[in-house]
């Protein structure tokens, strides 16, 4: 029994993974144990959690990888400095020290965290460094159902590389092209976040979300300026504009003044019709950037199948424009994209193609339900220790509350099984919600989640019933592909043309209206008995009741907060927010029967994202 432990840390979204024979045995992102969002720090926590989840202990593990090759990354940042000198030297003065002390000397810091864990555990000959975007390429390939495959990573950027293109073959896995820092799509994504006041490496889904508010009337300008696209999607960036490659921002006083603002000062500067134009040009050009790179190499390679990662696979309305252009028969995306799928991606790339073992079959049925599940028990000592007023019922009880109260307009909060590896929540650490009420998404986002009222909700869709109400003809367990609400269910089609801005959120489109963006999207997960069983039945007593087949999903947290992992999270969030019920396991908690003293004033605990 080959034992692999999958490493990812130091830039954002720390994670780790355990496989055991190839296998997929659990996966966790260390900001779920620590509760600091999108945690840098070496994944203790989640490392603990995979060997005890999976009864193993650290000093039997056969081989730790590391999801990339930080002398690579020192190389690339040492010759950026060099090449653009003398610019950059504040940035360069600050970020030596790091580097020098602790960064350049990995392979130690990892030997001695790991040591910490376990101190009979000995490196010799176990460590190992993959490339960061073979850990991408590696994290979609692998799991998918795919014998061969083209695979597309990209990203902010790895070592060198920002853009890649790779083949998959059976258990061989091969880069073929590269497009190089500083050119990067990830980067100039970041680049409008940062310019649009929101945070980089966390404000990306706003300004997606923000997109459709706006016209892409900066399309052009960008194209001109900013980015030239080659036929085939090859991209370079006029870093005149740029401060990300040598400075502390992302952009400069030049980018200002071809847009003709300064960037927006998130605390004191309301979005306005200018930022929702700008998010909307962006996301136009990324999409153009995706599909030429798409259509380049399904007529190079002639493969019908694509995987992909990376940071930019997690736009989900570009990936659901690819698959609207038809260009491949089948995409698969893995759910963990960023840099947290890299731990599992670094320990698949190691036993496939180091140690040379074929692909596994059985990895047909890869779900993102990889980390900590709660016994009932566990779950009543938790609510004990919390002094909360619960009570036990069996599934349908548990099944038929919770379809009661999302019928009467109630927010529910839902715990149950393991908890999701990625971004998104799947049906297991789930804030549910009736799609028809009107008012369900102003609840959930200023009430609830405690964020901005532009941003839309995901509905969660029994799959057989999906074509029923979507534009949408293929699985989408992730919630990784947007579509349109079909126009037999839309209300007020194309009324909203003379609406401008935050305005368009007002008019009610569909029979769905909380899960129906402004331009008639949805971010679509399906779910199907084999994916998630118990959330499943739930679609399908709310079918019954209802005849709609369809729930509001969105994650448990409130904006800047992970999503909950623990009874302990749950129950702090619930008693922190205005969430009505809470279903946690085989226990219904309602927020009325609580002791008043246990509210908590709790948005303030953590930082806007």
């Amino acid at each position: 029994m080959t034992k692999i432990l999958g490493i990812s840390a130091f830039y954002h979204d720390s994670s780790a993974a355990l496989i055991k024979n190839g296998e997929i045995m659990a996966a966790a992102q260390e900001e779920r144990f620590t509760r600091i969002k999108h945690d840098s720090k070496f994944p203790s926590s989640a490392i603990k959690f995979v060997l005890d989840y999976t009864n193993t202990n650290l000093k039997d593990v056969d081989y730790v990888v590391f999801y990339e090759k930080p002398f690579l990354k020192f190389e690339r940042l040492l010759e950026t400095y060099i090449a653009l000198s003398p610019k950059g030297f504040t940035q360069f003065s600050k970020s030596m020290p790091i580097w020098l002390k602790d960064k350049l000397f990995q392979k130690k810091l990892i030997k001695d965290n790991l040591l910490k864990i376990d101190k009979e555990f000995n490196a010799k000959n176990k460590l190992y460094f993959s490339e960061h975007h073979l850990s991408h390429a590696a994290s979609a390939y692998y799991p998918s159902n795919f014998k061969e495959a083209v695979v597309i990573t990209a990203d902010g950027v790895g070592e060198w590389a920002t853009t890649t293109i790779s083949i998959g073959n059976g258990k061989d896995l091969k880069i073929e092209k590269e497009i190089h820092f500083p050119h990067s799509l990830g980067l100039l994504y970041s680049a409008f976040t940062y310019y649009c006041g929101f945070k980089v490496n966390s404000g990306e889904y706003k300004l997606m979300g923000l997109a459709p508010y706006g016209n892409p009337k900066f399309t052009k300008l960008i194209k001109e300026n900013l980015i030239e696209i080659m036929d085939d999607g090859s991209f370079k960036l006029n870093l005149k504009y740029f401060d990300y490659a040598t400075g502390l921002k992302m952009t400069n006083t030049k980018f200002d003044k071809l847009f003709g603002h300064k960037a927006r000062n998130s605390k004191n500067e309301e979005i306005s019709q200018f930022h929702m134009d700008i998010a909307a040009s962006i996301q136009k050009v990324t999409e153009e950037v995706m599909i030429k790179i798409c259509k380049s190499v399904k007529s190079e390679y002639k493969i019908d199948n694509l995987c992909l990662a990376g940071g930019v696979a997690l736009n989900c309305v570009a990936n659901g424009k690819i698959l609207k252009n038809k260009i491949f028969k089948n995409i698969w995306i893995q759910p963990a994209s960023g840099d947290a799928g890299g731990s599992l991606g670094a320990a698949l790339a190691f036993w496939h193609l180091e140690l040379k073992n074929e692909k596994i079959k059985s990895l047909k049925s890869f779900n993102s339900y990889l980390g900590p599940e709660y016994k009932d028990y566990q779950i009543e000592e938790s609510l004990k220790s919390l002094n909360a007023n619960f009570k036990l019922c069996n599934e349908d009880e548990i099944l038929s509350k919770t379809v009661n109260d999302l019928d009467v307009g109630k927010a529910v909060g839902w715990f149950q099984g393991r908890m999701e590896f990625g971004p998104r929540a799947l049906g297991s650490r789930s804030i549910l919600g009736d799609p028809r009420k009107k008012d369900m998404q102003k609840k959930l986002n200023l009430k609830i989640k405690f964020r901005e009222s532009f941003r839309p909700f995901a509905p969660s869709v029994i799959l057989e019933k999906a074509k029923d109400w979507f534009d949408l003809n293929v699985e989408s367990p992730y919630m990784l592909l947007v579509s349109n609400v079909l126009e037999n269910k839309r209300i007020n089609n194309n009324i909203n043309d003379n609406l401008f801005g935050i305005d368009k959120l007002n008019l009610v489109r569909s029979e769905i209206p909380a899960v129906t963006h402004v331009d008639y999207s949805a971010r679509i997960q399906t779910v199907s008995k084999e994916s998630n069983f118990l959330y499943y039945k739930l679609l399908e007593k709310f079918y019954l009741k209802t005849k709609c087949p369809i729930l509001i999903n969105t994650s448990f947290n409130i904006r800047g907060e992970p999503i909950v992992n623990t009874p302990e999270d749950a129950y702090n969030c619930f008693m922190g927010s205005n969430l009505d019920t809470l279903i946690i396991g085989n226990y219904i908690l309602e927020k009325n029967q609580q002791m008043q003293k246990l509210n908590k004033s709790y948005k303030d605990n953590f930082e806007l994202d």
